[in-house]
């Protein structure tokens, strides 16, 4: 008899694609070529008959990207069985097939191959040419399993060279995809093999590590499954990456930022502004504010430095509207990955709650939350349970609300709920700069400190600790309720032992926005002497941001535990955002000899100067450095 198979787009399937060998499949009886969308597989009714089995070739724009067997040997041994009575007893939907067997439905393969090539950038408002991977932008969803022994073929296809970064993976630092620090790069029409096992488990992601590849598309995202179960139930999931794409490309946006930083501030204060401030302020503390931003050339708008862009969900714009289905009831899995190249998103579902159970990959304890602020580089895993049959927008706003993402979650395709209207945009306060924590601001002439505004005093009621009291940047929830805050990430299971450092580093980010240079303790990456660690050491890093941007601070190959006052569930992250005039700690063990680096994962910050080359010298004392 024939068998009604539903072969869609659930949110299992299209989560991870093998790329490469086929492996140790059964014959198949036929063979089905399946087309994709950016990855992503449009729903199909195929029917097989009792006992065959069907190999699927999938294609993204006519190009090979995966095949695997449904029926027998391609499954993992565990569901075999369950996959076979499924068969016999004339039931093979999607709906019946859960997320363990749809994970495990594709083929244990230890090879992947990647392209990497020009592709177009197409958000509905404009189009240009980008880099992606496999034919696409954002590339395919890889996904390993821990413990696997892990190859990966990149290919480069352009005319430049080229490199890929493994965000937040832990592997030998040579494969770990940095030019002229870890490896030379990928010169054009060569391919290059990263090799290394998968150690750790949760949602990362991949982007290149040359040039403004990675503004101009080039990133991807990463799954691990871990070797047990999560300790957190699901019944599907989705990869929501974020980007923020923009009609110039990236070579084109920093050329614009070093001719004038405020080249892409369309925020800057108007003269309805001023009137409106005077109504609210009054005219001598309106007058004041303004001569006190004037005096130090910098405006309270800076909070963006690129304005214009599109915001994405897994390559799709808010017209666009990418669309992942479920059944009411459900518990869906959400994996939130920031792939921009300067914006912070906050992210909210009207309507629902979301449950946080991972930060950057690692399992935290679970916190309830209506809203949460994704830095760039950050991966955050929340769990949703939409009850009712009716679409939910998935909303990202703009840390300084000058665009936005949007997403849909609906039990059909072709619904959809209401996209919110952005909020007010903020402004920077005198806080942003530091002025409440008793740095030494002298050197900015002029500057009367001893003041603040009113609305500024009013918020000097801060209650989270990582932004200055009075911050303008103070995140707040779309509803009034609960945004995260860095304080309320709890380690599920410590990485390390709770021991005294070793010593302490401090990290000034510092800058110049009139001249659009960026730094680490005033001194660019160009000039600077690689910071040099002991292996076995446990460094506290004090992070002080000078600058009144924030700054998403990422260490390749290591951990940094945040200080957040949890003591030994202190979260371990590798990306940490700094807030304006703000300081905060975080600690490290040195436990990956090797060249590395570290860097702010603002594209145009890093590319500017606020990176830096680490060296951990082995515990031989010879370092890596002189062993190349």
């Amino acid at each position: 008899m024939n068998l009604p198979v539903l072969f869609a787009d659930t949110g299992h399937k299209n989560s991870g694609i093998k790329i490469g060998s086929p492996g140790k499949a059964s014959a198949a009886t036929r063979t089905i070529e399946v087309s994709v969308f950016d990855n992503y597989y449009e729903p199909k009714a195929i029917e097989v008959k009792k006992g065959e089995t069907v190999r699927f070739v999938i294609k993204n724009k006519g190009q090979f990207v995966h095949e695997f067997n449904i029926g027998t040997a391609a499954m993992h041994a565990e569901h075999q069985k369950q996959m076979v009575m499924m068969v016999e007893h004339g039931v093979l939907e999607a709906d019946k097939i859960n997320h363990n067997m749809m994970r495990h439905s594709a083929v244990s393969a230890d090879t992947y191959n990647l392209n990497v090539e020009q592709v177009t950038i197409d958000t509905g408002s404009f189009k240009r040419k980008g880099v992606g991977y496999n034919g696409s932008s954002p590339g395919p969803i890889l996904r390993f399993k821990e413990g696997e022994d892990i190859t990966i073929n990149v290919t480069n296809k352009l005319k430049e060279d080229t490199s890929v970064h493994w965000h937040g993976i832990i592997l030998p630092y040579e494969h770990d995809g940095v030019p002229q620090v870890s490896f030379k790069g990928i010169a054009p029409g060569e391919t290059f093999t990263y090799r290394f096992t998968a150690v750790q488990s949760g949602t990362y992601w991949y982007h290149s590590h040359s040039g403004m590849q990675e503004p101009d598309g080039a990133y991807g995202a990463i799954i691990i499954e871990p070797k047990t179960k999560d300790p957190f139930a699901y019944d599907r999931e989705y990869v929501i990456q974020l980007s923020d794409p923009h009609k110039d490309s990236g070579h084109t946006v920093m050329r614009n930022l070093k001719k004038n930083a405020a080249y892409y501030n369309r925020t800057q204060p108007s003269v309805m502004d001023f009137f409106a401030d005077v109504k609210e302020k009054g005219f001598t503390e309106t007058v004041k504010n303004r001569y006190d931003w004037g005096d130090m050339r910098m405006m309270s708008s800076d909070i963006e430095d690129v304005q214009g862009f599109d915001g994405t969900i897994n390559g799709r714009s808010a017209s666009q509207n990418w669309t992942g289905l479920f059944e009411p009831g459900e518990r869906i899995r959400l994996r939130l990955i920031n792939s921009s190249a300067s914006a912070f998103f906050d992210v909210y579902i009207p309507g629902l709650t979301m449950l946080v159970v991972q930060a950057d990959g690692n399992n935290v304890q679970p916190v309830k939350v209506d809203e949460l602020r994704l830095g760039i580089a950050e991966t955050y895993d929340v769990i949703i349970r939409p009850e009712d049959d009716k679409a939910y927008t998935v909303f990202a706003e703009s840390m300084g609300r000058t665009g936005f993402a949007r997403a849909t979650l609906a039990p059909k395709e072709g619904m959809s709920a209401e996209v919110p209207k952005m909020r007010k945009q903020p402004r920077l306060s005198m806080s942003d700069m530091g002025m409440m924590d008793g740095m030494d601001h002298s050197s900015m002439a002029g500057m009367d400190h001893s003041k603040m505004s009113a609305e500024e005093m009013a918020a000097m009621t801060a209650s989270d600790k990582f932004y200055n009291a009075g911050s303008g940047l103070l995140p707040k929830a779309y509803n009034g309720g609960k945004f995260l805050s860095y304080s309320n990430l709890k380690a599920f299971k410590p990485l390390y032992a709770v021991r005294a450092p070793d010593r302490e580093i401090e990290i000034r980010l510092t800058g110049n926005m009139e001249r659009y240079i960026w730094s680490i303790n005033g001194v660019k990456y160009e000039d600077a002497e690689p910071l040099v660690l002991k292996e076995g050491e446990r460094v506290r890093f004090k992070f002080v941001n000078e600058t009144m941007m924030m700054h998403p601070m990422h260490l390749h190959g290591m951990w940094m535990i945040l200080d957040n006052g949890s003591g030994k569930f202190n979260p371990a992250k590798h990306t940490i955002n700094i807030a304006p005039g703000a300081t905060s700690y975080a600690e490290t063990e040195a436990d990956a000899p090797g060249n590395w680096v570290f860097h702010c994962h603002i594209a145009y910050h890093m590319d500017t100067g606020m990176f830096r080359k680490i060296i951990i010298e082995s515990k031989d004392s010879t370092s890596p450095e002189k062993k190349r």
